[in-house]
């Protein structure tokens, strides 16, 4: 058997997968809220003791943030991941910790047409170079260069390079979340978290009027990227006009980072979103600004206007990377 993982500030999905002649089979899979366990191998534990295992072949892990000899600190998360150490609790001989967008980019390839939601069709390249780039908890993205007859995904820690504003609002928002982060990175806007500042930055600066339902909620202790973005969502008395506003400046920044990111890789084989936050907010996505704002790219726009542009719907498409990793260790 293989046992593979997706670890994220929020959730961590654990899979286990029987090899067969045409590939990998999915046997088992749970989801855990990842903040309530001191570590990954306690989640593994409670995931393998739910039923009967076989001996584990292999195990890969998609982990936030860099990995650095089989080991990683999660940015977003209060945990050290030393991939040794759970091989040796786990009797494992082949186990590696991969970037969890290095994951999802493994796993783009076993998407089937229906997993995957088109922005723009584009005309890509059959041998472009791809990148990825995921808005969840945190912001993570990944390039993929096509190098002989495969894309080989690189891990990159774009997220938390520096935040590049356009416009008047965003400039006012560099200069809001200055006070309290010092640099901002491009997370502390595009992400879950990001969405929370955009917010506050609109009452506060904008003076945005909040929905009483939506205060309390937050007074509560509830989750404020679930909270405001479910609010931004829905429609009639259940809305929020300024949750709609913070997450339409979301929107339009991640859009304009993507477009970045697409200039960065050459992606004409195709830009992907993964994340959590992209099939949520859907309809909010196609048509409208974040295509406007990936394409506002002044000389180039008739070349980011070719690059294909998807979102992936299959939430576990990290796992089912992660397990295409382990079964070539």
């Amino acid at each position: 058997m293989i046992l593979a993982g997706d670890v994220g500030g929020t959730k961590t999905n654990l899979g286990l997968f029987e090899r067969e002649e045409d590939g990998l089979r999915l046997v088992r899979s749970d989801k855990f809220h990842s903040p309530d366990f001191p570590g990954l191998s306690a989640v593994i534990h409670v995931f393998l003791g739910a039923g009967t295992v076989r001996e584990i072949e292999a195990a890969c892990f998609g982990i936030p943030g860099p990995v650095i000899e089989n080991r990683a600190s999660t940015p977003n998360l209060a945990w050290v991941v030393d991939g040794a150490r759970i091989a040796a609790d786990l009797r494992v001989e082949r186990l590696a910790l991969i970037n969890d967008l290095v994951a999802t980019a493994e796993g783009i390839q076993l998407l089937k047409a229906d997993e995957v939601a088109v922005l723009q069709e584009g005309s890509p390249e059959p041998a472009g170079n791809r990148a990825l780039i995921a808005a969840g908890t945190g912001l993570g993205m990944a390039l993929l260069p096509r190098v002989g007859d495969r894309w080989v995904p690189v891990p990159s820690e774009g997220g938390h390079a520096d935040y590049p504003p356009r416009t008047e609002d965003e400039i006012d928002l560099l200069r809001y979340l200055r006070e309290p982060f010092g640099r901002v990175s491009s997370e502390r806007v595009v992400s879950g978290m990001g969405l929370f500042n955009i917010y506050n930055f609109l009452r506060d600066v904008r003076k945005v009027p909040e929905n009483p339902r939506v205060r309390e909620a937050l007074g509560r202790g509830e989750d404020p990227a679930k909270v405001i973005g479910e609010a931004a969502m829905a429609s009639g008395p259940q809305g929020c006009d300024l949750c709609s506003r913070a997450l339409d400046m979301l929107v339009v920044a991640y859009g304009a980072l993507a477009g970045n990111l697409a200039l960065l890789g050459t992606a004409t084989g195709g830009l992907y979103l993964g994340g959590g936050i992209a099939p949520k907010i859907l309809p909010r996505l196609v048509p409208g600004p974040f295509m406007q704002a990936f394409i506002a790219k002044g000389r180039f726009v008739p070349y980011v206007e070719k690059i294909p542009v998807r979102v992936i719907l299959n939430d576990q498409a990290a796992l089912l990377g992660a397990a295409r990793h382990a079964s070539l260790l």
